[in-house]
């Protein structure tokens, strides 16, 4: 009976997994509101009775594959940043750091927030401005303290986000055309971006010192 269970206790793990999978396919190529659970099941190979027996709905299987994902990155990113001790520059290298450790271990993340921001672009933003407003609330305080103490330039709060999330981000969403371009194969991608964990903070910290 034992040997039973644990077959069955198998057989339901891989299902689950069949059923994760497709969703996240499917939410990535199409965004959110375009999928339609029917799908997900096609796409699983299973029918829509078994899908709805172990997620019940759609959304419940979004906040588990998308939302959750990013919800643990952005909660353990909150940590380092708001941590009172670190300066600025330090708190930008942690950041760029995790971002493209996440990144790399979730390289179709950035396509999936894409399609939810031509689709719906609400979505994402209500369900992680918890996690989000201390990060962004810190990182910009801190830039504006030292703004007024001559340490680093004048400038919008808007230009260091935009270059924090472009030099981090891009590659990610653009890999396939720079591979295309430089000859580079996924291992040497790879190893690029572990060597941008260290350009990007001093490119920044190049920007944010540059006089006006």
């Amino acid at each position: 009976m034992r040997k039973k269970k644990g077959l069955k206790k198998s057989k339901d793990i891989s299902t689950e997994e069949k059923i994760k999978q497709a969703a996240r396919k499917l939410f990535t190529q199409k965004g959110y509101a375009l999928v339609r659970t029917r799908e997900i099941a096609a796409e699983a190979g299973i029918n829509l009775a078994l899908l709805n027996y172990y997620f019940r709905s759609k959304e419940k299987l979004f906040d588990l594959i998308m939302i959750e994902n990013l919800r643990h990155f952005l909660q353990g990113l909150s940590v380092k940043v708001l941590d009172e001790k670190l300066m600025i520059e330090e708190k930008i290298e942690r950041v760029v750091a995790d971002y493209i450790d996440f990144l790399i271990a979730n390289p179709d993340l950035p396509f999936f927030i894409l399609n939810e921001l031509r689709t719906n672009a609400s979505k994402i933003a209500t369900k992680m401005e918890a996690e989000i407003k201390p990060i962004r609330s810190n990182l910009i305080g801190q830039l504006q303290e030292a703004m007024k103490a001559g340490r680093i330039a004048t400038f919008n709060p808007f230009h260091f986000m935009a270059n924090l999330a472009g030099l981090t981000i891009f590659p990610f969403i653009g890999k396939p055309v720079l591979q295309r371009v430089t000859h580079v194969n996924d291992e040497e991608f790879r190893s690029f971006m572990e060597e941008r964990k260290k350009l990007v903070p001093l490119w920044i910290s190049a920007i944010l010192k540059a006089k006006q």
